[in-house]
């Protein structure tokens, strides 16, 4: 017994000492400046074609470090912020980017970005930006944790304002503006159309010691607050509502439905009405008055109706039923495909996989600690100790089940208007 105690004492002393000396060496390496100049030459000529960007470079920088926070419109939203900016810019990326086998490892020698935790409250996360920043590194975060579907800057974590009080580094809010335009994050096109990016304020550290974490906060919002849904020029393609239904799952007639794309139009399977997305961003239906000008306005009704639904009447009938690609990641690790072909029903309390068969996965949200979406149509479901990742197909709208999940959950705190639907 004392033997076995006393491996077990050396293991976790060993562990000790293993954490101890991967913390003593430096998280900046010299090779971060060689390889962000490289992929500047080779990717700046790139981003300014595909994206018709106009990228103002932050002149003022000089060789002070910074916390960069940025509102998050386009997947190459970290490629502007580093054309801002000179030298390596230290990303806070999720845990999904780490998680890719040797891509993951290239990518950590590369870059080096600070992994988080999604939907957790990440205390290594914090611990490795104040490392970065005792260092001399500049920290990129969007603080929104997710890219817009609406157009609209989203829900901001207030937690980012205690990070830069920790951390005491000065705060350059980047705004990004016209990427929901060219764009969306439920579009695999990129329409041609205009784009800017530029540091919009400065706020210093002498400046923020004196505000509360919440007055800071409100500064942060109001700076990086953007609002695309306006007609503020023209975005040309001719696929412009192509896979909308990864985004928009309610109809104002049928209610809870699904949708079909192709090309401008999208169509309600239930009702059969069809919307047409403009140039200008604007709605119109097709032979009918659509009642929402912008994506930004169908957006916010179909949060309100999530908002008001009554999920004790899906316990017995699902709300949904998909097909997808399950795998469970080994965070920080790889992926491991689970089922190449699984079925997932979304019921108000549950998610369940393969629903009747031997092989049933069941996932009561009581059990559950979050549910969030990546990318344009992958689902991450935390589990307890475990994290499920669904992956559907092109038509997949992985939001409703984030929503519902949070819809259910402020139920579940007698919270019936809760505001939050995980995004």
């Amino acid at each position: 017994m004392g033997g076995s105690r006393d491996c077990k004492g050396r293991c976790v002393c060993r562990m000790e000492q293993d954490r101890q000396k991967k913390e003593r060496v430096p998280w900046l390496r010299p090779r971060h400046r060689v390889v962000r100049n490289i992929a500047y030459a080779v990717l700046y000529p790139y981003t300014k074609l595909k994206y018709n960007i106009k990228i103002e470079p932050f002149r003022e920088q000089g060789d002070r470090a910074y916390l960069i926070l940025m509102n998050h419109q386009t997947a190459f939203d970290q490629f502007f912020v580093g054309m801002t900016f000179r030298g390596p810019v230290y990303y806070v990326a999720s845990e999904d980017l780490f998680s890719n086998g040797w891509i993951s490892s290239l990518l950590r020698w590369l870059v080096a970005p600070i992994p988080i935790k999604k939907q957790t409250s990440d205390v290594a996360a914090v611990k490795n930006c104040v490392r970065v920043a005792k260092e001399g590194g500049t920290i990129a975060i969007a603080p929104e944790g997710n890219r817009t579907y609406s157009g609209r800057t989203g829900y901001m974590n207030p937690a980012i304002a205690s990070l830069a009080k920790l951390i005491k580094l000065p705060v350059a809010l980047l705004r990004i503006e016209g990427g929901y335009g060219v764009h969306p994050r439920w579009s695999d096109v990129v329409r041609r159309g205009k784009m800017r990016a530029y540091v919009s304020r400065v706020i210093e550290p002498e400046e923020y010691a004196g505000l509360s974490k919440s007055e800071l906060l409100a500064i942060i919002e109001e700076d990086l607050a953007v609002d695309e849904g306006v007609a503020d020029g023209l975005y040309k393609s001719g696929r412009r509502a192509e896979y909308l239904e990864r985004a928009m799952y309610v109809c104002p007639w049928c209610g809870l439905s699904e949708f079909e794309s192709h090309g401008n139009e999208i169509e309600c399977r239930r009702c059969r009405r069809k919307i047409s997305y403009g140039e200008d961003k604007r709605l119109s239906g097709v032979g009918f008055t659509f009642p929402f000008e912008f994506v930004t306005d169908w957006y916010d009704y179909q949060e309100q109706f999530v908002r008001s639904l009554d999920l004790t009447k899906w316990t017995e009938e699902p709300l949904y039923r998909d097909s997808v690609r399950l795998s469970e990641v080994v965070v920080y690790e790889r992926k491991a495909l689970l089922r190449r072909d699984a079925s997932v029903s979304l019921y108000g309390d549950r998610i369940v996989i393969d629903e009747g068969s031997g092989e049933e996965l069941v996932f009561p949200f009581r059990e559950v600690s979050a549910v969030s979406v990546l990318g344009r149509n992958k689902l991450n479901i935390y589990h307890g100790e475990r994290l499920y990742q669904l992956k559907g197909g092109k038509r997949f709208n992985a939001l409703k089940y984030v929503n519902i999940y949070y819809r259910s959950k402020n139920m579940g705190r007698g919270d019936k208007s809760g505001e939050f639907l995980g995004l």
